[in-house]
């Protein structure tokens, strides 16, 4: 039987009408620098935003092509890297949770509401997860609904449960269950 690592391998490329989710490649420097360094896109991310093209380079090369389920989202009509989305598995549970970063130009249109449908169906159908959950900080409502939208259900909200860049955030949890998106995808 494969394991979860190895079924990600055959599956570094998912597809929707107007989304390619690929790995990132050097290339994508000066796409990433452009969501990277944007203190409003950056604002409850766990790291910084950039602070020079030359970042971005590092970034890619270091965290995005290094693991596993990391996947540039990338604009079919446009080519161009607006942003990333990880699925990151724990394999002794058979689930899995995801983080998501977008320029802020292509907030709304529901772009990374797609991405996620390709990473939940991802989880589901190629690598028979049985849950997939997520969270996002109090006050990244935006997040939220992007979980909400693909049937994500809130479980809770911990309290100043994370310190990032010297600030409590209250965390809101979400997650959705392998029987309870198959439900949806027939509905």
């Amino acid at each position: 039987m494969n394991t979860y690592n190895e079924l990600m391998e055959l599956h570094t490329i998912l597809e929707s009408d107007r989304l390619l989710l690929r790995p990132f490649s050097l290339e994508d420097a000066a796409d990433v620098y452009l969501f990277a360094s944007d203190e409003l896109v950056t604002k409850y991310l766990t790291w910084p935003a950039l602070k020079e093209p030359s970042e971005a380079l590092e970034v890619i090369k270091n965290y995005y092509m290094s693991k596993t389920g990391i996947f540039a989202i990338a604009l079919k009509s446009e080519t161009k890297c607006i942003g990333c989305i990880d699925l990151r598995l724990f394999n002794d549970h058979d689930k899995a949770s995801f983080g998501f970063v977008l320029n802020r130009h292509y907030w709304n249109k529901n772009y990374m509401t797609e991405a996620l449908n390709l990473i939940l169906d991802l989880s589901f159908s190629k690598l028979n997860l049985n849950r997939v959950d997520a969270t996002h900080y109090v006050g990244n409502e935006g997040s939220g609904r992007v979980m909400q939208k693909c049937g994500m259900q809130y479980e809770g909200t911990g309290m100043q449960e994370v310190k990032i860049r010297g600030s409590y955030f209250d965390v809101v949890h979400y997650a959705i269950l392998k029987e309870q998106w198959l439900n949806q995808k027939q509905e």
